[in-house]
């Protein structure tokens, strides 16, 4: 087996194991120089995974594949992945606890590697554990923090239902099929579709994905947790780790569960529109910004469930975009919450609710790179021409148009249309309110992190033809495995 197949995951490996020795024997006062080095790792993995593009291969007795799907999500991971460890390096200044902070971000990170590779059942669930309770530990990271401790157990104990209805599914298509193999579960369609136990292992399947998507109404947990947590793993979390979510998800239900399309399709129809209406609609009242974010997220998710519904090549590379597409929006405009948070904490350590949509007021004056960067990422999760946002929808939308899925599309443009509101609100405080704060110092790690975001989000808009031959590569070995 040639190794070099897993050169990204290897290299993500040493680079946490490094920072993590490094960390112990540094001075807090030098443990900056962690950020660096996990940067630095990450952004060799991300090489190695751009420089495999086009390989198609099977490794550990075909339990894990490399090819088009896997690599694109790995791109989306280590993406996200970047961006948190760049502006991690002012968020953890001065912290003890420097080298855990990004160690376990980069071992969540390779679990979601593992789970974009998964072509087993066993390998996947394993995968998805090892980035959750790694999330669950960040949530909490700030241990004198009652909103972040909260947001962890939160987060803890609906992450642990899940993974027991998904464990649940799981051993039933093994009772039905004798595999936990993608693909040989896929070869025993006829005694799923002919067995009541194959319905019931689909109804757990989604119910566990669900949790892990935010798909209403199994999204409690992510409007406490995004708002508790730390605005950095938030980003995480909302960016990366429900990205690994719709991967399995395509993975499971587009390949495995085929020959029961019937049954989930209605299923995730329904789901995607309630999603997207609630989430748009509980983000109109928010005055917590994180909150509104989180909110947003549902929505978003709700759009990229329409890729289960149409099913199509085109609506399935229009769902692939969406994902990397949201990675940049969403960890983007979650930094530009950790900028303002860290403003407003700067100059009152005591001081509540820091993403408070009154603390945005007059951001343009006081922070203009920072309110710059948060109007891109709005804009383009609102579907604004030329950002990668109006992109991802296009295709997504059309597609659904095309394939004869017209009412969904426009409930889809409605709930786009509706979002606007809330997006134009964070607009409206930056530029339009006054504010008596004086002009701040932008942190260049925000700054910088925040750059390469607006960077991504400008890239696909403008120049969207490579992404979207990219997305539909991923999409063929969906249609290849399943279809």
């Amino acid at each position: 087996m040639d190794l070099m197949l897993f050169a990204p995951e290897i290299t993500m490996v040493v680079t946490g194991l490094a920072v993590l020795l490094i960390g112990l024997f540094l001075p807090v006062e030098s443990k900056k120089v962690l950020g660096y080095l996990a940067s630095l790792g990450i952004l060799i993995a991300l090489y190695f995974t751009v420089a495999s593009l086009g390989t198609n291969a099977l490794a550990f007795y075909d339990t894990l594949s490399v090819d088009a799907l896997s690599q694109f999500f790995k791109i989306v991971f280590l993406v996200v992945a970047l961006l948190f460890s760049i502006a991690a390096v002012k968020y953890t200044e001065g912290s003890k606890n420097t080298e855990e902070f990004y160690v376990l971000a980069i071992f969540a990170t390779i679990g979601m590697m593992f789970v974009a590779s998964a072509n087993d059942l066993m390998v996947l669930f394993v995968a998805f554990e090892l980035a959750s309770i790694s999330t669950y530990a960040l949530s909490g990271f700030e241990k004198n923090n009652a909103q972040s401790l909260e947001a962890s157990i939160k987060y803890f104990l609906i992450g642990s239902l899940s993974a027991a209805l998904m464990l649940f599914g799981i051993t039933f298509l093994y009772g039905v099929t004798g595999t936990t193999s993608i693909p040989g579960i896929a070869a025993g369609a006829a005694a799923l579709a002919a067995s009541p136990i194959g319905i019931l292992a689909v109804v757990l399947l989604i119910a566990g994905f669900g949790f892990k998507i935010a798909l209403v109404p199994f999204h409690m947990w992510a409007p406490d947790t995004y708002q508790g947590s730390p605005s950095l793993v938030s980003s995480l979390l909302a960016a990366g780790s429900k990205k690994m979510g719709i991967v399995a998800a395509f993975k499971v239900f587009i390949v495995a569960l085929i020959a029961l399309k019937v049954e989930w399709q209605i299923a995730f129809a329904i789901l995607a529109v309630i999603t997207m209406t609630v989430g748009n609609a509980a983000a109109l009242s928010q005055t917590s910004v994180k909150r509104m974010l989180a909110y947003s997220s549902l929505a978003q998710a709700g759009y990229i469930t329409m890729a289960f519904v149409v099913l199509t090549p085109m609506a399935l590379g229009g769902g692939i975009l969406y994902a990397l597409s949201h990675g940049f929006m969403k960890a983007g405009a979650f930094i530009v919450t950790a900028a303002v948070v860290y403003m407003v904490l700067s100059e009152n350590k005591d001081a509540q609710n820091p993403d408070h949509i009154d603390n945005f007021r007059g951001l343009g004056r006081r922070m203009p790179i920072t309110a710059l960067s948060m109007t891109v990422f709005v804009f383009a999760l609102a579907g604004i021409p030329l950002t990668a946002g109006y992109m991802s929808k296009f295709v997504l939308f059309s597609s659904t148009i095309q394939a004869g899925f017209a009412w969904l599309a426009v409930i889809a443009i409605l709930n786009s249309a509706l979002s606007l509101y809330y997006y134009a609100k964070i607009v409206k405080y930056m530029y339009f309110l006054p504010t008596e704060g004086k002009k701040v110092s932008e942190p260049l790690p925000y700054t910088l992190a925040l750059v390469v975001a607006v960077a991504g989000v400008l890239a696909i808009g403008f120049w969207p033809e490579p992404f979207i031959y990219w997305a539909m590569e991923a999409a063929k070995v969906l249609l290849a495995g399943g279809m």
